[in-house]
Parts: structure tokens; sequence; C-alpha cells
């Protein structure tokens, strides 16, 4: 086999390994996953949570505004009586643009970011953030985007006009 036909195989393999992964893990198990990361670091470098009031105090507020974020992504689904399952977007039946989906168009996995951010606040470690950079950029890749490309095809120009108003993240 040539070099070139190896390389485009090579191509090809990563290219279904890459869309295998889409939709296929949920976010809170990404989320979840990483936490566990930052808490391994932070017992293998000693690291104390909450080493200043200051900290602590952010780090809790950070937590709340989560849960109020995804309080609210939760309402406006039930409201509009369609699926929070993110693993099979074409089940949609309602495309969600009213309420927290005005500032943003992923608020569940804002949401769980923000918890994973709050952590880090809470360490006080750089290598924490690790766990929020790395999940914004596994659930940006491997859930957004194929939800994003199903929502286009489901509800075209109603989900063109709404992704051009509204960020993706905040």
């Amino acid at each position: 086999m040539g070099d070139c036909a190896r390389l485009c195989l090579t191509s090809v393999r990563k290219t279904y390994a890459m869309k295998f992964l889409e939709t296929k893990i949920p976010a809170p198990v990404i989320a979840l996953a990483a936490g566990a990361c930052m808490k391994l670091y932070a017992l293998s470098a000693q690291v104390a949570i909450d080493a200043s009031p200051l900290l602590a105090a952010a780090g809790i507020h950070m937590a709340q505004v989560s849960a109020l974020i995804a309080l609210l992504a939760f309402a406006s689904f039930k409201l509009a009586r369609t699926t929070i399952n993110p693993l099979d977007p074409s089940r949609a039946s309602a495309l969600v643009t009213g309420g927290i989906f005005r500032i943003t168009r992923n608020p569940m996995y804002l949401s769980l970011l923000l918890l994973l951010v709050a952590y880090a606040m809470r360490l006080d470690a750089w290598p924490a953030w690790l766990g929020p950079a790395l999940f914004a950029l596994y659930v940006t890749r491997f859930q957004i985007i194929p939800e994003e490309r199903v929502l286009a095809v489901k509800f075209g120009p109603q989900f063109l006009a709404y992704k051009n108003r509204t960020r993706r993240w905040i």
C-alpha cells in the first residue's frame, strides 16, 4: 500500500472514530469524569479546597448560578413539551428559543461547565482549570456541533435564525 493510500485510510479511520463519539456519552458523565480528574489532581498535589474565604464564596456562588441555569433550562423544555435527551437530538419536537435559551443555546451544558469552574475556583490551582477547558472542548465537538447539524435539518431557517442571534455558550 502506498503512502497516499495509508494516509487516506488513516484519515478515514480517525474520522469514523470521531463520528462514533458524537452524542454517545452524556455531558453529565463527561462533567463527572472531569470533576473526578480534578479531584485526583487535588489529592495527588495536596491542593486544599477553599484555601481562602473569598475563593470559597466565589465557588459556592458560581455553583448556585449553575443550578439556577439548569433549572431554567429544564423548565423551558418542560413548557415546550420536548425532550431533554441530548443523545438523540432528532427526537426534539420543538425548538426552544425563549427563557434562558435567549441568552445561550446550550444552558444545560453551560450549567455543567460553570459547576466545573466553581470547583476549579475552590481548588485554586491552575491545573484544575484543565477540567472545565477540556469539558467545553469535548462537549462542543462531540455533543453541540452534532446537535446543531440535526436541528438545522429539522427546523431549517428557524434554527439558523436562532443560531445567528444567540451565542453557543454565553
